[in-house]
């Protein structure tokens, strides 16, 4: 499960990513917003599961 959350994590992230560089590209300040919303979900959800594996090892 922990492999899933971390692959998810990755998966936010990226998508941010995107969303924020084509919101950058097209001038939509709204999807450059939201693309580092996502981007903050994906970090956050990496840092509870780094914290995760720091207690259960």
């Amino acid at each position: 499960m922990a492999a899933d959350e971390k692959t998810q994590a990755k998966i936010e992230q990226a998508k941010g990513k995107v969303k924020e560089t084509l919101g950058r590209a097209v001038g939509n300040e709204r999807m450059t917003a939201e693309g580092r919303a996502e981007q903050s979900k994906g970090d956050m959800r990496a840092a509870k599961e780094k914290t995760k594996d720091a207690f259960h090892r």
